[in-house]
């Protein structure tokens, strides 16, 4: 095992990775910061492939204040209000240090003013965007800061265990595994971040990207953290619907398209979302997703089983000027979205539950950081649209200056690590390289059903149970299940066997905080227990790992700002600064 030191170790290269990285280093440049990667930095991830764009109060007539009731309301008065406060604050000033530190450009109205559009469930178009290519244009930009200030770099390596201290007192270091020699690495550190991103690819239909496997909450809950809201899992209402047999079906359709004016069609070519929300297209992501999941159950989808959605009355010209990005990707998979119809269906999209932290990213491990979609408590029930990219951003830059603080104020080497834990998590890592081999494969497929029909978009405590015997089965035959012996170096099958290890586990908690909640809160809704508590008894699911079961309990909200029923004024000062 090869072993290496930093003082500050970043798992993950999104925004919440690169903005922690850029932060801690030009807070202490005296200090080694060390980003690992599952991929290749600035080339993997979800934020790269944010398309809508940023959720921030700019322009005269918005303000933070209104930001963060629209974010409490879409998330079900379920966030942390503390946390949601600090994204809608911390927007402002990302978005500027992205454009004026960090070189991103944004697209700008004729006045030469961030040009922001329409996303749903917002009462105001406070979206800033690059065209539909924001995330590209924001991660190239972050990465060649990186690059420009010599960030160390730990590249397709793979994050197998977070290691506590050989007394538990706090965060050591982290096992990796060399993806590109199968070699098994310890990296020690005074500081970890925890920004690996979420990613729901345990659905038949999702839009991240294919290296995600839920690796940091896996991690997270074997080293003993809380998770909350874990069963808030969004689907996106619009993703491409390219036939069965290719995986372009569920990438993303960006919702700018429905807050441009776009339509939603059954199969029989009526336009529905009326009947279900008095916005239309432009409800949430919760309430579009549902709408369109009753149309297909009520045996009105389109041909390949989902439901249309309409542009060309906007104009086709129109449509391929704002959506340049949208209409080629449509246009690579045979559809044309400018002029006539496609085929979508909601698809997993986002993790509102992750791990339980606090506004300066700490977490109750002493030393580990956690900051992006890995987290919980920003969100709530819902998230906003151009909500996730600026909670990366925000949170991120957090967790930088403060690893850095910790770091100088504990002033401590690195402890030595738990070498028992060390060798349980090698232990495990081995064990499809003593099994007979088995089709990995067939597993991941079975896995795609059964989440998607039991924990999906309508779930009920039938098909929960379903799915919680399902993956207990699935993870037995996981443990049973091997893989032929082709060496170590870049053995896909072997990461495969990894990522599905992850993802059943994570499956697990998910089916275990949905079947507690018994009732209908934002993206959950069970159909047997349909009604929503009162806003006031607002509660949140917090699940551990504990001795081979899940404990999940509840804990109601803190209204540490707004109660339900109040509005957060504009200050005098946020009014004077809109006005000018």
């Amino acid at each position: 095992m090869r072993q290496l030191e930093t003082d500050i170790l970043i798992l993950g290269s999104g925004g919440a990775g690169l903005f922690a990285a850029l932060h801690a280093h030009d807070a202490a440049s005296r200090l080694s910061v060390t980003v690992a990667v599952k991929g290749l930095l600035g080339k993997c991830g979800c934020t790269r492939m944010v398309q809508g764009g940023y959720n921030v109060a700019l322009a005269p007539g918005d303000s933070r204040e209104r930001h963060f009731m629209d974010t409490l309301e879409g998330g079900k008065w379920l966030p942390d209000q503390d946390l949601a406060w600090l994204l809608v604050t911390g927007a402002q000033e990302r978005i500027r240090e992205l454009e004026n530190r960090y070189g991103c450009f944004f697209d700008r109205n004729p006045d030469g003013t961030v040009h922001q559009k329409a996303f749903a469930g917002q009462t105001f178009d406070r979206t800033v965007h690059k065209g539909d290519l924001t995330g590209i244009e924001i991660i190239n930009r972050l990465s060649e800061q990186v690059w420009a200030r010599g960030v160390k770099r730990l590249e397709e390596h793979r994050a197998v265990a977070l290691v506590r201290a050989a007394d538990g007192s706090r965060i050591a270091g982290v096992l990796f595994i060399d993806m590109r020699t199968g070699e098994y690495v310890y990296a020690a550190a005074r500081a970890v971040l925890l920004a690996t991103g979420g990613g729901p690819t345990m659905y038949k239909y999702h839009t991240p990207s294919g290296d995600k496997s839920c690796d940091g909450l896996a991690m997270a809950l074997q080293a003993g953290l809380a998770l909350r809201d874990l069963e808030m899992v969004q689907f996106h209402p619009t993703g491409l619907l390219a036939g069965p047999d290719t995986r372009m079906t569920g990438t993303v359709l960006e919702e700018g398209l429905r807050g441009a004016g776009g339509h939603l069609l059954n199969g029989r070519m009526e336009r529905f979302m009326a009947d279900y929300d008095p916005r239309g297209e432009r409800a949430t992501r919760d309430i579009v997703s549902r709408a369109i999941a009753a149309e297909i159950r009520a045996g009105r989808a389109s041909p390949n089983g989902g439901v249309y959605l309409r542009m060309s009355h906007l104009g086709a010209e129109n449509v391929r000027r704002q959506f340049k990005g949208m209409v080629e990707r449509c246009r690579d998979c045979g559809f044309d979205l400018a002029g006539g119809l496609v085929e979508v269906v909601p698809t997993a999209h986002y993790m509102m539950g992750g791990v339980v932290f606090r506004p300066d990213c700490s977490t109750v491990l002493p030393g580990l950081y956690a900051a992006g979609e890995d987290t919980g408590g920003v969100h709530g029930a819902n998230r906003l649209g151009g909500n996730g990219v600026a909670n990366s951003t925000v949170f991120g830059a957090v967790a930088g200056d403060r690893m850095v603080e910790w770091v100088e104020r504990t002033g401590k080497a690195t402890p030595p690590p738990d070498s028992a834990a060390i060798e349980q998590a090698i232990e495990i890592c081995e064990r499809p390289f003593r099994r007979p081999a088995g089709d990995v494969n067939a597993l991941r497929e079975a896995l795609f059903e059964l989440m998607w029909d039991d924990v999906g978009i309508l779930r009920d405590a039938a098909g929960l149970a379903r799915a919680g015997a399902g993956l207990r089965g699935l993870a037995e035959r996981i443990e049973g299940t091997g893989i032929a012996d082709g060496g170590r170096a870049f053995n896909l099958t072997w990461h495969d066997w990894l990522n599905l290890r992850n993802l059943v586990f994570v499956s697990r908690a998910i089916t275990a905080a949905a079947a507690a909640r018994e009732n209908s809160v934002g993206a959950h809704y069970r159909e047997d227990f349909p009604d929503s508590p009162p806003p006031a008894q607002a509660a949140y699911t917090r699940l551990e790992w504990r001795e081979d079961a899940f404990d999940v309990r509840f804990e109601p909200v803190a209204f540490t700002r707004v109660r339900p029923g109040e509005t957060l004024l504009e200050s005098p000062e946020e009014a004077s600064r809109c006005a000018s």
